[in-house]
């Protein structure tokens, strides 16, 4: 295979969402194994909805992701401009070199008279397709529309009697479309602005791209495509259409869901590599018995061959698992990494977490104390928010454990823990069974309790770990106020 190009261009009107990124990894993994280039591209030629903002963004969520362009906008290269907008000279050009040669034609049709003929085709129950009326105006007749101010778009001629357009698709085999249901199509508007069928194919051809790699909705346009290249002259790309990924309510996924934005997972606290390696896992799986692969690994027994045609699910609670195995992996190897994670998760949330190294190291012990419950960096707020604020208690918590027989075992823990030596775990729990023993009952008289009183739930990390990283003055203070609370005193509310 010589050299691969591929390419990923995204639409900035709107954040990168999860499909998209999906897409582009695949294009991406492709060059990577075969040594080639991976190009980002702006199409951006949708003026009114296109925003510097949201390709920013979207540089931005790739650079989060890890997937590295050699060519595009920022980092340039030597087929640009890289934006479909400051490519609008190359676009007139070849525009100009089709009507040239009798392969394109203006057409002076009105909005009102397309949507005439297309209505006539609807009353028949038939296809509609353009009728033509353009392809042969005498120059005396483009002269009086033009008088009248119409302005003509551009419409490319498709051959009558064409042979069936072939194409092998490298995931979905052969693809055969009969020509009879192709019409001369537009591909330059009355205000000069190109299409996509005609941008698409002029920048892939003259970016060099060997493969196009996308989603099967783009299927449908590869005729048209095709019907450019062969208008062109130019040899197509080998294409390849990947499924659609389907939401667990089996529709597609889309960026006008707010929840299939990339950025919304990487602002829960989902981490890249893990994504990288859930994506893999979609409508592609190297082994069989196997779920976790580094992205080298990825790169080396890639296959576009073996990526499957049918769409798969994006399942949650799969990437939520598989994204525990990362961060239990990555608190050995940076912990640092995961403490800035969850300072950031935490502050989006309006948790104080101290800037100085002290805080750093409070955090990161709320972190070993979380453990295994930390799948995800917004476990941090689900499962140590109290670590951070005070406790919002649970309701019901409060009634099935703050009863009045409570209160003297947590007044008295209270006190026990004031008077402790050294405030480690050991400790914190001796003294726990020794104010039980003291009064004859069972520990889980006071656990339960306990835990309300300091966290305002009824499950959680492991309670003598909890006490020892809260520290003495806030975890007696908490006991004493629940101690009340049992009691039926008033407590304001923590």
């Amino acid at each position: 295979m010589g050299s691969v190009r591929t390419r990923y261009a995204p639409s900035p009107t709107g954040y990168l969402h999860v499909g998209g990124a999906w897409s582009a990894f695949f294009g991406w993994l492709f060059a990577r194994h075969h040594g080639g280039a991976f190009i980002l591209r702006i199409e951006d030629t949708d003026r009114s909805r296109s925003t510097q903002a949201y390709e920013a963004a979207i540089l931005e969520d790739f650079r989060w992701l890890g997937l590295r362009w050699d060519e595009g906008p920022d980092v340039g290269g030597p087929v640009g401009p890289y934006r479909q907008t400051e490519r609008a000279p190359l676009y007139a050009r070849y525009a100009q070199e089709l009507v040239a040669r009798g392969a394109a034609y203006p057409c002076y049709c009105t909005p009102q008279e397309l949507d005439a003929e297309r209505k006539a085709a609807e009353a028949a129950r038939r296809p509609h397709r353009y009728s033509g009326r353009c392809r042969a105006l005498t120059d005396a007749q483009r002269a009086a529309f033009e008088a009248e101010g119409r302005r003509p778009s551009l419409r490319v001629r498709v051959a009558e009697g064409a042979e069936p357009i072939v194409i092998d698709d490298l995931i979905r085999g052969r693809v055969v479309f009969d020509p009879e249901h192709l019409d001369d199509y537009i591909i330059v508007r009355s205000d000069g602005t190109p299409l996509y069928n005609f941008a698409n194919v002029v920048d892939d051809h003259l970016m060099g791209i060997t493969h196009v790699i996308r989603g099967s909705e783009h299927l449908s346009n590869t005729p048209k495509q095709f019907v450019m290249y062969r208008a062109l002259g130019w040899e197509p790309p080998a294409v390849a259409h990947h499924p659609t990924i389907l939401g667990a309510d089996r529709k597609k996924l889309s960026k006008r869901h707010g929840d299939t934005a990339l950025r919304d997972y990487r602002d829960q606290g989902f981490l890249p590599e893990a994504m990288l390696n859930f994506f893999a896992l979609m409508a592609w799986h190297p082994e069989a018995e196997r779920e976790v692969y580094s992205i080298d690994e990825l790169i080396r027994g890639f296959r576009i061959e073996d990526v499957g045609a049918a769409s798969p699910i994006f399942d949650l609670e799969k990437l939520t698992w598989l994204n525990g195995v990362y961060m239990r992996r990555l608190l050995e190897a940076d912990p640092d990494r995961v403490v800035e994670l969850c300072e950031g998760i935490l502050r989006r949330a309006g948790l104080p977490v101290a800037e100085d190294a002290a805080g750093r190291r409070y955090l990161r012990g709320v972190i070993d104390v979380v453990g295994e419950r930390l799948k995800v960096g917004r476990d941090i707020v689900v499962y140590g928010d109290f670590f951070f604020r005070d406790v919002v208690f649970d309701t019901g918590a409060v009634a099935q454990y703050l009863k009045p027989q409570a209160a003297p075992l947590l007044a008295a823990y209270a006190d026990a823990l004031a008077a402790l030596g050294p405030f480690e775990r050991g400790g914190i729990e001796r003294a726990l069974r020794e104010v039980c023993a003291r009064a004859g009952v069972d520990a889980r008289a006071l656990v339960h309790p306990a835990r309300v009183a300091l966290t305002g739930k009824t499950a959680g990390p492991g309670l003598f770990e909890l006490i020892e990283v809260l520290g003495r003055e806030r975890a007696v203070a908490r006991l004493r106020r629940g101690a009340a609370m049992a009691a039926g005193e008033g407590v304001e509310g923590p």
